[in-house]
C-alpha cells in the first residue's frame, strides 16, 4: 500500500445513524485521520465520536456557533493540515462515501496522483420503495434526468456537483458546499474520475425532518439556502414534510423502467464492502 498520508475532514450534527459507519469505512479505505467538528449535535453523535476516538486518530472539534459551512470546514481543514501533516485532505460530508473506480484503497487512488484541487464526481443513490435501512440501497444513479417532468419530488435523479480533496501545500479556503476551494496553485486544479463519491441524499424520516428543521431555522435567520431546501421548508410550514418525504421513493415500475433506460443501475459494491469489513 501507498505511503502517502489521507486525512479526512467533516463537518456533523445529528448523524448518530451514519457517522460511525463513515468513519469505520473510510478507515478501512486508507484514510490515516479524521477532524470531526461537531456543531450543535443534540442526539448521540459526540459519544459515537468519542468512542471512535479509543481506535482511531480522530480529533473532534466543537463548534457552537451557528452554522457556516465554509468557514467552519476552512477551519478543519487547517487543523487537519497542521496536525496530522497529510499529503491529501478530504472534504466530506457524513452522508458521503468515496469508492475508488480502480484500485483497492484511496490510497493507492491518489499516490502517484499531482495538482491543487482534484474534483471529484458524486453519484446518488436512488430512493425505493421496501428500501428500510440505507445501508441496504444497491441502485445508484449512473445517468442524472436532465429535465424532471414526471418525477418532479424525485429531485436526487437529476446531476449533483462535485466535491473536493485537496493538496494542503497551498491551500487557501473551503467554498460553501465543498463543491470547489481556493488554491494558491489554483491552475493545477483538475476533475479527478479514478474516485466516485456515493451519495446518500435522505435516509429515515427522523433524521430528514430533524434536518429540515433546522434549515428552516437557518433559513427565517436570513441564511442562502439552494431552491430544494426552501421547498421543503415550505413543506414543513405547511405540515405537509411527511407526505413529500414519501414521495420521493420510487415505486418498483418506475425502478424497474429507469434501470432498463439505464439511468439508475445495481451497485452493492458499497454495501459487500460494508459486509466485508463488519460494519454493516
Amino acid at each position: 500500500m501507498s505511503n502517502i498520508k489521507i486525512s479526512m475532514v467533516i463537518l456533523v450534527k445529528n448523524e448518530e445513524d451514519i457517522i460511525k459507519e463513515n468513519i469505520l469505512f473510510h478507515s478501512k479505505m486508507g484514510v490515516d485521520s479524521f477532524v470531526v467538528m461537531d456543531n450543535n449535535s443534540t442526539d448521540n453523535t459526540k459519544n459515537i465520536l468519542q468512542e471512535l476516538q479509543k481506535e482511531i486518530k480522530l480529533t473532534i472539534i466543537d463548534e457552537t456557533g451557528p452554522y457556516q459551512q465554509s468557514k467552519f470546514m476552512t477551519k478543519i481543514a487547517k487543523i487537519a493540515k497542521k496536525k496530522y501533516k497529510p499529503d491529501w485532505i478530504i472534504n466530506s460530508d457524513a452522508d458521503e462515501f468515496w469508492m475508488p473506480q480502480k484500485h483497492s484503497s484511496l490510497k493507492e487512488a491518489l499516490k502517484n496522483i499531482k495538482g491543487s484541487v482534484l474534483s471529484i464526481p458524486r453519484t446518488n443513490m436512488a430512493l425505493y420503495k421496501g428500501l428500510n435501512n440505507w445501508k441496504d440501497n444497491i441502485y445508484r444513479v449512473a445517468n442524472p434526468i436532465c429535465r424532471m417532468e414526471g418525477f418532479k419530488n424525485r429531485y436526487f435523479l437529476g446531476k449533483i456537483g462535485n466535491k473536493t480533496i485537496i493538496n494542503p501545500t497551498g491551500y487557501i479556503k473551503t467554498n460553501s458546499g465543498n463543491h470547489s476551494a481556493e488554491h494558491l496553485f489554483f491552475w493545477q486544479k483538475k476533475e479527478f474520475k479514478d474516485i466516485v463519491i456515493f451519495h446518500f441524499p435522505v435516509r429515515s424520516f427522523e433524521h430528514f425532518e430533524a434536518n429540515i428543521k433546522n434549515r428552516y431555522k437557518l433559513l427565517k435567520m436570513g441564511m442562502k439556502m439552494g431552491a430544494q431546501y426552501k421547498k421543503w421548508t415550505k413543506h414543513y410550514e405547511k405540515g405537509v414534510l411527511k407526505e413529500s418525504y414519501e414521495d420521493m421513493f420510487l415505486e418498483k415500475s418506475e425502478l424497474d423502467v429507469l434501470e432498463k433506460c439505464f439511468v439508475i443501475k445495481k451497485d452493492d459494491r458499497l454495501l459487500n464492502l460494508f459486509k466485508k469489513f463488519n460494519i454493516y
